[in-house]
């Protein structure tokens, strides 16, 4: 009887998604449209002098007069996770002949610990969203029909091999396109894997501690999408 109550919430909560499929790179969304993502790394914009600041702007201001299509940015915010770091410690530890040693990387990892629960500290990983809609038709929406569709169920369209290999295709240029853009500015930018999309939007709709989340498994070599 339990199984059937979390099968039938499972079901429920996949008809609510609006992402159909996770394959080659991209996010497949029930609607046709396709989103990759890709993660940059940040710059201290304020130990950068003022020349230097000016370029930035000026890169920045050039980079988006370029863009011809929306794109998001995120950023995402997560509490610091130690627990691999201090269990490898502790691996230390149990193979340590020196007492003395022993009794070092015990009250390190024992300071490491403590240290993050009592700041909180924080790490911060920042995402560009590049778009592929139908027609590059973007309807501008009001707030009253934005939280209507929060309670829609998402219509489910199906993409032949063909139109999404061509979306695809049209796609990756766009990130091409932005990366280069980017990396002119001095940025690190990557695209998301598949796995690496599974792990991201894992968290998203899981933001419990990572310690206390079960183990992703690896999709690369997956036949079939991940939903």
């Amino acid at each position: 009887m339990k199984n059937k109550e979390n099968h039938k919430n499972l079901s429920s909560t996949q008809a609510n998604m609006y992402i159909a499929a996770l394959r080659n790179n991209v996010v497949v969304l029930k609607d046709g449209g396709m989103r990759a993502v890709i993660e940059v790394n940040s710059i201290n914009f304020g130990l950068k002098s003022e020349e230097e600041q000016v370029g930035l702007v000026n890169s920045y201001v050039s980079f988006l007069n370029s863009i011809k299509y929306p794109l998001q940015i995120v950023i995402q915010s997560r509490k610091f996770n130690v627990s691999e770091y201090v269990a490898t410690l502790q691996e230390q530890m149990k193979t340590q002949s020196n007492d003395l040693l022993r009794k070092q990387i015990k009250e390190y990892s024992e300071f490491i610990v403590d240290l993050v629960e009592m700041n909180d500290i924080m790490y911060k990983r920042f995402y560009v969203i590049i778009p592929h809609t139908e027609g590059d038709h973007f309807e501008v929406k009001g707030i009253f029909d934005r939280f209507g569709e929060i309670f829609m169920p998402a219509a489910k369209i199906t993409l032949s091999q063909e139109i999404f290999l061509k979306k695809h295709r049209d796609l990756m240029l766009r990130v091409n396109n932005v990366m280069s853009g980017l990396e002119g500015m001095g940025l690190k930018a990557k695209l998301l894997s598949t796995n690496e999309l599974v792990s991201l939007y894992y968290n998203a709709y899981n933001p419990q501690d990572d310690a206390d989340k079960p183990p992703i498994s690896d999709f690369t070599n997956m036949r079939y999408d991940v939903v």
